[in-house]
Protein backbone atom coordinates (compact mmCIF):
# COMPACT_ATOMS: atom_id res chain seq x y z
CA UNK A 1 0.00 0.00 0.00
CA UNK A 2 1.82 3.70 -0.94
CA UNK A 3 0.71 6.12 1.86
CA UNK A 4 1.45 9.96 0.49
CA UNK A 5 3.52 12.17 2.87
CA UNK A 6 1.14 13.55 5.63
CA UNK A 7 -1.63 11.13 5.07
CA UNK A 8 -1.76 10.03 8.70
CA UNK A 9 -1.02 6.46 8.26
CA UNK A 10 1.82 5.52 10.44
CA UNK A 11 4.17 2.54 10.25
CA UNK A 12 2.72 1.42 13.59
CA UNK A 13 -1.09 1.18 12.42
CA UNK A 14 0.04 -0.55 9.81
CA UNK A 15 1.64 -3.08 11.57
CA UNK A 16 -1.87 -3.56 13.85
CA UNK A 17 -3.45 -3.78 10.49
CA UNK A 18 -1.54 -6.55 9.89
CA UNK A 19 -1.98 -7.95 13.33
CA UNK A 20 -5.58 -8.30 13.24
CA UNK A 21 -5.44 -9.82 9.81
CA UNK A 22 -3.32 -12.39 11.06
CA UNK A 23 -5.41 -12.84 14.55
CA UNK A 24 -8.26 -13.56 12.65
CA UNK A 25 -6.94 -16.14 10.77
CA UNK A 26 -4.91 -17.73 13.78
CA UNK A 27 -7.77 -17.52 15.94
CA UNK A 28 -9.68 -19.57 14.17
CA UNK A 29 -7.24 -22.42 13.76
CA UNK A 30 -6.58 -22.31 17.78
CA UNK A 31 -9.14 -24.36 19.29
CA UNK A 32 -8.72 -22.61 22.23
CA UNK A 33 -5.35 -22.17 22.48
CA UNK A 34 -3.97 -18.33 23.66
CA UNK A 35 -2.75 -17.10 20.86
CA UNK A 36 0.26 -14.36 20.07
CA UNK A 37 -2.14 -12.76 17.36
CA UNK A 38 -5.45 -12.73 19.80
CA UNK A 39 -3.00 -10.97 22.10
CA UNK A 40 -1.67 -8.55 19.90
CA UNK A 41 -5.34 -7.63 18.22
CA UNK A 42 -6.43 -6.91 22.12
CA UNK A 43 -3.70 -5.07 22.83
CA UNK A 44 -3.17 -2.60 19.80
CA UNK A 45 -5.52 -0.04 20.59
CA UNK A 46 -3.45 0.13 24.30
CA UNK A 47 -0.39 1.74 22.18
CA UNK A 48 -1.09 5.36 22.69
CA UNK A 49 -1.11 4.73 26.48
CA UNK A 50 2.11 2.74 26.58
CA UNK A 51 4.10 4.88 25.06
CA UNK A 52 3.08 8.31 26.47
CA UNK A 53 0.95 9.44 23.80
CA UNK A 54 -2.38 9.53 25.77
CA UNK A 55 -2.66 10.68 29.19
CA UNK A 56 -5.15 7.36 29.84
CA UNK A 57 -5.88 4.08 28.11
CA UNK A 58 -9.03 4.23 25.72
CA UNK A 59 -12.11 2.04 26.46
CA UNK A 60 -11.32 -0.14 23.66
CA UNK A 61 -7.56 -0.72 25.08
CA UNK A 62 -9.75 -1.73 28.75
CA UNK A 63 -11.66 -4.29 26.90
CA UNK A 64 -9.35 -5.81 25.46
CA UNK A 65 -7.20 -6.00 28.63
CA UNK A 66 -10.40 -7.32 29.73
CA UNK A 67 -10.75 -10.14 27.55
CA UNK A 68 -7.03 -10.91 27.92
CA UNK A 69 -8.00 -11.26 31.38
CA UNK A 70 -10.52 -14.09 30.35
CA UNK A 71 -8.29 -15.91 28.05
CA UNK A 72 -5.89 -17.78 30.03
CA UNK A 73 -7.73 -20.58 31.95
CA UNK A 74 -4.67 -22.93 32.83
CA UNK A 75 -1.38 -21.97 33.79
CA UNK A 76 0.39 -22.78 30.18
CA UNK A 77 -2.68 -20.67 28.80
CA UNK A 78 -1.51 -17.52 31.63
CA UNK A 79 2.32 -18.25 30.57
CA UNK A 80 1.88 -18.15 26.89
CA UNK A 81 -0.32 -14.89 27.00
CA UNK A 82 2.89 -13.33 29.26
CA UNK A 83 5.19 -14.51 26.83
CA UNK A 84 2.76 -12.65 23.79
CA UNK A 85 2.45 -9.50 25.83
CA UNK A 86 6.35 -9.36 26.68
CA UNK A 87 6.91 -9.84 23.04
CA UNK A 88 4.44 -7.31 21.66
CA UNK A 89 5.91 -5.12 23.94
CA UNK A 90 9.53 -5.75 22.68
CA UNK A 91 8.06 -4.40 19.33
CA UNK A 92 7.79 -0.46 20.28
CA UNK A 93 10.47 1.91 21.23
CA UNK A 94 9.87 4.27 23.38
CA UNK A 95 7.63 2.21 26.07
CA UNK A 96 6.25 4.20 29.69
CA UNK A 97 7.25 0.88 31.72
CA UNK A 98 4.96 2.24 34.50
CA UNK A 99 1.88 3.13 32.58
CA UNK A 100 2.29 -0.89 31.28
CA UNK A 101 2.49 -1.91 34.60
CA UNK A 102 -0.09 0.26 35.60
CA UNK A 103 -2.54 -0.32 32.62
CA UNK A 104 -4.38 -3.57 34.16
CA UNK A 105 -5.38 -1.33 37.71
CA UNK A 106 -6.13 1.60 35.21
CA UNK A 107 -8.73 -0.59 33.10
CA UNK A 108 -9.71 -2.19 36.28
CA UNK A 109 -9.02 -5.52 35.01
CA UNK A 110 -6.19 -7.33 36.84
CA UNK A 111 -4.24 -10.07 34.58
CA UNK A 112 -3.10 -13.47 36.67
CA UNK A 113 0.49 -11.88 35.71
CA UNK A 114 2.53 -8.87 36.23
CA UNK A 115 2.61 -6.44 32.90
CA UNK A 116 7.00 -6.33 32.92
CA UNK A 117 9.41 -6.65 30.12
CA UNK A 118 11.53 -7.87 32.94
CA UNK A 119 8.78 -10.93 34.10
CA UNK A 120 9.59 -14.30 33.97
CA UNK A 121 6.72 -15.86 32.98
CA UNK A 122 8.14 -19.32 33.42
CA UNK A 123 7.14 -18.71 37.29
CA UNK A 124 3.43 -17.99 36.89
CA UNK A 125 1.50 -20.82 38.87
Amino acid sequence: MMTKKGDGVSAAALVMAAAVAFALLAAAAADGAVTCAEVDANLRSCVGYVTGKAAAPPAECCAGVRRIRAMPSGTAERRQACECVKQAAARFQGLDVDAIRDLPAQCGAPLPFPLSLSFDCSTIP
